[in-house]
């Protein structure tokens, strides 16, 4: 599909014929940053609402958001977070999109998280209190097993964000074979089978489907620059490889 075609169907997606149609056959999209100006995501309703429609019309039934929490950089408390979100659940209702949207958090494992951890300010998502975290781009964590049982004594269910874009566990996938032996879920991105992230990451991305070790496909959207992104998935080879998951995206539709 052209450029040009893709923005038509954003801006007229019932043109789009039958033959043309792309569509999701997971109806949860789990972890975006739709929430308007309270990380690096949108910045305002209107891209909300750009990046909500195209989901809808790819077929996709329920939205959970998941704005960055960090101490150093979006110290973002769940007061906040649910407020956001009501701002976007009037926003769909306002425009009768076909779809829902629930919030959760991408937490980053920092000593700010610990804190919220032991004070049960976490907002996790599903009947398993799914708990979706991040990890630092630069180097292993060293205490992630430990983090990761933290987590379980707690009542979660731990989920890893993105694990093919972490550079050091391209040359050590026994590590995240740890991490799934003691029960880490792990998240796989949308747009890594897309090429957004490069091609270390992209092949990292297949040989977790390769492995069946995804658990949830989700987004990570911030902008609408992403849908053309995106879309690519929808011509790519990876989707019989998806269709192959055990995904648990469709047991958070409730």
């Amino acid at each position: 599909m052209t450029t040009k075609n893709f923005w038509q169907r954003l801006i007229h997606p019932g043109e789009a014929s039958e033959a043309d149609r792309e569509d999701c056959f997971w109806k949860v999209d789990l972890h975006s940053h739709l929430l308007p100006n309270i990380d690096d995501g949108v910045a305002t309703l209107d891209e909300t609402l750009i990046c909500l429609k195209q989901l809808a019309d790819w077929g996709i039934k329920k939205v959970i958001t998941t704005p960055h929490v960090s101490r150093d950089w979006y110290p973002n408390s769940a007061a906040l977070i649910l407020e956001k979100l009501a701002t976007v659940r009037d926003l769909i209702a306002e425009n009768q999109l076909p779809l829902t949207i629930d919030a959760a958090a991408e937490y980053m494992l920092d000593d700010f998280f610990m804190d919220m951890l032991r004070e049960g300010e976490l907002i996790p998502f599903g009947e398993r209190r799914f708990l979706l975290f991040e990890t630092g781009w630069s180097q292993a964590p060293m205490n992630l097993s430990d983090m990761v049982f933290r987590i379980q004594t707690h009542g979660y269910t731990p989920v890893l964000a993105h694990p093919e874009r972490y550079k050091y566990y391209h040359t050590d996938r026994a590590a995240l074979q740890h991490l799934r032996d003691i029960g880490c879920l792990f998240q796989l991105n949308w747009m890594s089978l897309s090429g957004r992230y490069g091609s270390h990451v992209e092949k990292q991305a297949r040989f977790l489907l390769q492995q069946r070790w995804v658990d949830f496909i989700g987004s990570d959207m911030h902008r609408p620059g992403d849908l053309d992104t995106m879309a690519r998935l929808f011509k790519s080879g990876d989707m019989k490889l998806l269709e192959e998951q055990t995904l648990l995206n469709e047991t958070l539709l409730g």
